[in-house]
This record gives C-alpha cells, sequence and structure tokens, in this order.
C-alpha cells in the first residue's frame, strides 16, 4: 500500500502551487472586499490547461482523473484562494462529467471545448427554494413544444450565474403523479444561460464575496432539444455522475482552507513574542493547532482513498461523503483555532484568518449538509433504518 504521490502528480502540485503564487493572498482579499470574480486567475488557469483536467484529451482537456484534480483543488484552496479560488473553477471540474459520460460526441465537441479553454463559464442549476436537498421534488418544468424544451420555474444557491454564458440544468419534464418512481421523469441541459428569459439575482451572503450566489427565476426558457443531456427522464441518474466528484474536490478544498489557516497560525506564534516568550511555546497554543493539523491530515487520506475509488470505478459513495464530512469539519475547526491564535488580530482583515473562517463554513454546508452525510452513512453503511 502506497500513500505516496507519484512523480507526476507531484509535478502537478508543483506546477499549479507556482501559477498560484501569482495571485497573492492580497488578490483574494481585493476580489472580496469588491465582490469582484476573479477573471485573471480563471483566465490564468484556462491557459494552464487546468480547467479540463477531467475532460478527454481529444477535446482538449488533460484525461486525468478526480484523484489529480483533488490535488489541484487542495493546492488552490491552500494557496490563500480559499473558495473565492476553488469556487471560480471547479464547476469545469465535476459539473460537465454527465456530459463526458453521457453525452454524444458532437454535444461533446460542441459543449466541451469552450468551457476548457476559458472562452465560457458555466453553472450547475439544480437546488430549488423549497425542495432543498429532496432533489426528486423540483418543480421546475421543461414542456417540450416541438424540437425543443420551454423552461418555468426557480433556482436558488446557483455559484457563478453573474458571468455565466452556460447553466447545467436539471428539470421535470414528466409531472411526478406520473412517473414510478419518483427520481423517474427528471431531465438534464446543457444550454446557453439566456438572461432575456432568465431573471438572476444575486444573493448576499456571509463570504466567498468574489464568487457570486444566485437565485434563478425562468420564465419561458427556450432549450433546443439538441442540448438535451441523454435521454428525456433519466436526468436524475445523469447528475449523479457529478456529484460524488463533486463532494470529494470540495472535501480536498476544505483541507486546503484548514492547511492554509494552520500554516499562518504557526507562523504567527513563532513570531508573537508575550510575557519574553513567543506564545508558540505554550503547549495551549501548540496543542490545539497541533490537533488541527492531525484531524487535516486524516481527513485528506479519506479524500484520496475516496477519489482513487471513483477513478477505479469502485463505488465510492460512503467514502466521497465520508470525506466531506471530515474535511469539512476539520478545516473549519482549524479556521476556528487559527483565529483564537491571533485574538485580535485573527478578527482583523489584513491577516486574512476571518476570511478563512468565512470560507470554510461553505464545505460544512454544501453541497450536502453535515446531518444528510450522517443518516447517509448510518442507512448506506451500517444499515440502519431510513430516518428521513
Amino acid at each position: 500500500m502506497d500513500f505516496s504521490l507519484s512523480e507526476s502528480q507531484q509535478a502537478l502540485l508543483e506546477q499549479v502551487t507556482r501559477l498560484c503564487a501569482g495571485f497573492d493572498e492580497g488578490y483574494w482579499l481585493a476580489a472580496d472586499r469588491a465582490h469582484r470574480f476573479p477573471v485573471e486567475f480563471h483566465a490564468a488557469m484556462a491557459a494552464g490547461g487546468w480547467l479540463g483536467i477531467c475532460m478527454p484529451e481529444a477535446l482538449g482537456g488533460a484525461g486525468l482523473g478526480v484523484t489529480e484534480a483533488a490535488l489541484m483543488m487542495q493546492a488552490v484552496a491552500q494557496s490563500g484562494a480559499a473558495m473565492s479560488g476553488a469556487s471560480a473553477i471547479h464547476m469545469n471540474i465535476f459539473g460537465p462529467m454527465p456530459v463526458v459520460v453521457h453525452g454524444t460526441s458532437a454535444q461533446q465537441a460542441r459543449m466541451l471545448p469552450p468551457l476548457i479553454s476559458g472562452a465560457e463559464k458555466a453553472c450547475f442549476a439544480v437546488t430549488e427554494p423549497n425542495t432543498g436537498l429532496d432533489t426528486t421534488q423540483l418543480r421546475t418544468f421543461a414542456e417540450k413544444r416541438g424540437d425543443s424544451y420551454v423552461v418555468q420555474g426557480q433556482k436558488v444557491w446557483i455559484s457563478t450565474a453573474q458571468v455565466a454564458d452556460r447553466v447545467l440544468l436539471l428539470a421535470r419534464t414528466t409531472p411526478i403523479e406520473q412517473v414510478k418512481k419518483r427520481s423517474e421523469g427528471l431531465s438534464l441541459f446543457f444550454t446557453r444561460l439566456d438572461r432575456a428569459h432568465v431573471e438572476i439575482r444575486e444573493i448576499p451572503k456571509m463570504g466567498r464575496h468574489a464568487v457570486d450566489s444566485n437565485q434563478l427565476f425562468i420564465d419561458g426558457l427556450v432549450v433546443p432539444e439538441a442540448d438535451r443531456i441523454g435521454e428525456e427522464g433519466k436526468g436524475f441518474d445523469y447528475i449523479l455522475h457529478g456529484l460524488n466528484p463533486e463532494r470529494i474536490l470540495v472535501a480536498a478544498e476544505a483541507v486546503g482552507i484548514g492547511h492554509a489557516a494552520i500554516a499562518r497560525a504557526a507562523r504567527y506564534a513563532g513570531e508573537r513574542i508575550v510575557f519574553g516568550r513567543p506564545i508558540g511555546q505554550n503547549q495551549s497554543i501548540q496543542h490545539p493547532l497541533a490537533e488541527c493539523w492531525m484531524e487535516l491530515e486524516a481527513a485528506r487520506l479519506m479524500v484520496m482513498q475516496a477519489a482513487w475509488r471513483y477513478d477505479q470505478g469502485l463505488p465510492c459513495g460512503a467514502e466521497a461523503n465520508a470525506a466531506k464530512y471530515l474535511a469539512g469539519e476539520a478545516g473549519f475547526k482549524a479556521c476556528q483555532q487559527a483565529v483564537m491564535t491571533l485574538g485580535g488580530y485573527g478578527y482583523a482583515q489584513e491577516y486574512h484568518l476571518e476570511r478563512l473562517l468565512r470560507e470554510s463554513l461553505i464545505p460544512r454546508i454544501a453541497p450536502v449538509s453535515p446531518q444528510l452525510v450522517l443518516c447517509y452513512i448510518a442507512e448506506r453503511v451500517l444499515g440502519l433504518p431510513r430516518s428521513y
């Protein structure tokens, strides 16, 4: 059993880390303050070929696995970019997976290269205001009219919709009353985000101000049949190909944020002199930081296990969910402890930890709550009765 990175994986880490070094914490603080999408960072990642890390080589992608993508996303978050950097690009990695797996060759050739090159950006529109994580209860409806669909409905917490050109949209095409299983009758589309028929309202929020979150009001959006991915009514099954990678990548990002915070706190603790000695000499400072490091590394190993299983074509639902839970909790705890290590300075924007703390809450909440992860493990792993 070998836990070391391959030479190519180590080279990948070095290249991504070097690219991210060109965007220091001052860049991310300025973007956060201005509520400005990190256009330069997105362009640099596109120019480096990183937006297509999991895309087919024939279409300009790198053809690598979720393992390499997780390594990349941890490095991005750990550079100080946190969720502002990660959320600007990770839709390109997990979002288009249904197109990669279920799209026709013509759809792949049309839809994927613009994402890989950075010429287009996409958003992922599944969640709705009144359904939460109960995806089978989606109310957005796509009515078939000739060779197109006309969509009506609402979506919420849609990241990057302010800057997106395309949307990966899940909508019901058969009323739920007419299907045998609730998961049937949902269809997946990858189509143009036509602002003439989609009102996009940004949601003011606590953190990650550089990347927008939105509510979408869809009124008469015309979607060509050619933009439907796979069979009509099978969309729920198709999005599952993106859910486990999404959990894995978010978990990797949480680990990266936590390590960034702990490293900053450790540097400060070694330099800050109080009562004639560095505060890092005190075990009350040392031990909590050491504990956080261990928890982050344990979570990282679960992330790598989940990513490896996905890349090997093995079941990884339990591992992906466990990685998301463990990393989300460890990342938040690490940021909280780092703020407390700096005391009042931890609360100041110029030391960046308050930003990391705010953004570390995102992997705890999304894309699935800690409580539902616990329910999943209890039911699917331990064999306990379903509780909801």
